[in-house]
């Protein structure tokens, strides 16, 4: 990656943090358990960062039920999704929960 190239799991806590500003921001990159699973198409190597797990605690979450919580985190990195990251699991809470 070059220097100046930001990895997928920076993107998204950034993306995370700006538009959340949770209290408690967890991203953990998973995609070393699931090494072999996805390939880039015809190189048979491993794309690197695919998997990961969010945990967010944010007021945001607030009244919103675990479906809404879950599309506002889609939405924050459809980007991410559409372009590589293969899966995305999600805790997100509001405080106190």
């Amino acid at each position: 990656m070059p220097q100046n190239e930001a990895s997928v799991k920076a993107i998204i806590a950034a993306k995370i943090e700006a538009a959340l500003q949770p209290s408690s921001l967890e991203v953990i990159d998973e995609s070393a358990q699931h090494a072999g699973h996805m390939l880039h198409p015809g190189e048979g190597e491993p794309r690197g960062e695919t998997h990961f797990r969010v945990k967010v605690v944010s007021v945001a979450f607030a009244g919103k039920s675990r479906l809404e919580r879950h599309r506002a985190i889609n939405a924050l990195v459809a980007a991410e999704l559409r372009d590589g990251v293969h899966a995305l699991a999600i805790e997100a809470r509001a405080p106190g929960e």
